[in-house]
C-alpha cells in the first residue's frame, strides 16, 4: 500500500466512524451542554481529567471555556487537572499515580461543579478515582469514553451523562472525542449568547 492509499484510508475511516456515532451520541452530547451550562451560569466550574491524549484534550476544553471557542464572551470557569507538574508529580509521589486526579477534586471540586472525565477504555483508574471523589462532592459526571464504556459505566449515577464513542480504535474514539468537546463548546456558546447572526 502507498502512503497516499494509506492516508486516505485514514481519512476514510475516521469520517465513517464520525457517521456511524452521529445518531448515537447526539443525544447525550446535548445533555452534556445543558449540564454544563446549567454549572456555569450558577457559579460552578468545570474540572476535566484524563491521561495522554485525553489530557490534551482536557486542556483544549479548558482553553476554550476559559478563552474562547469561536465568539467573543466573558471567559467561563474551566480546569484541567492534568496540567499541575508539580500537584501531579506531588501527589504521585507521596500517595499513588491513581491518586492524581481524585486528589485535586476533592481539594478544589465542590457541590454543582461538573467533572469532565475522558478515558478512551473506561477503565483508567486514576479517572475512575476522580468520578468517585466527585460524587463525594455532589458534583454530576460527564464521561467521554469508548469501548463500551467499560468500568465508568457502573460508575455512572442518575444526572450524569455518559457519551461513550460505539468504536473500538483508540484513534477514532479520540477524534470523535474532540469533535464532541467542540459540540460541547459550541453549545454553550449558542446557550449563552444565541444564534449569531449570519447563522439561518
Amino acid at each position: 500500500m502507498d502512503m497516499i492509499t494509506r492516508v486516505t484510508q485514514q481519512f476514510d475511516e475516521s469520517i465513517a466512524a464520525k457517521q456511524a456515532a452521529t445518531e448515537e451520541l447526539a443525544g447525550p452530547i446535548a445533555e452534556a451542554i445543558e449540564l454544563m451550562v446549567n454549572a456555569l451560569t450558577g457559579g460552578n466550574k468545570v474540572l476535566a481529567c484524563g491521561n495522554g491524549g485525553s489530557a490534551a484534550d482536557c486542556q483544549h476544553f479548558a482553553a476554550e471555556l476559559v478563552g474562547r471557542f469561536e465568539r467573543e464572551r466573558p471567559g467561563l470557569a474551566a480546569i484541567s487537572l492534568a496540567t499541575d507538574t508539580s500537584a501531579l508529580t506531588a501527589i504521585g509521589n507521596d500517595y499513588s499515580f491513581h491518586e492524581v486526579f481524585s486528589k485535586q477534586v476533592a481539594a478544589i471540586g465542590q457541590p454543582g461543579d461538573v467533572l469532565l472525565a475522558i478515558s478512551t477504555s473506561g477503565n483508567s483508574k486514576n479517572v475512575q478515582l476522580a468520578i468517585e471523589a466527585a460524587h463525594a462532592r455532589d458534583m454530576n459526571i460527564v464521561a467521554l469514553t469508548g469501548k463500551g464504556g467499560g468500568q465508568m459505566t457502573q460508575q455512572l449515577k442518575e444526572g450524569d451523562v455518559h457519551i461513550c464513542v460505539p468504536h473500538n480504535r483508540t484513534a477514532r474514539i479520540q477524534e470523535i472525542h474532540l469533535l464532541a468537546i467542540h459540540c460541547i463548546c459550541d453549545g454553550i456558546d449558542l446557550s449563552l449568547l444565541g444564534e449569531e447572526e449570519n447563522e439561518s
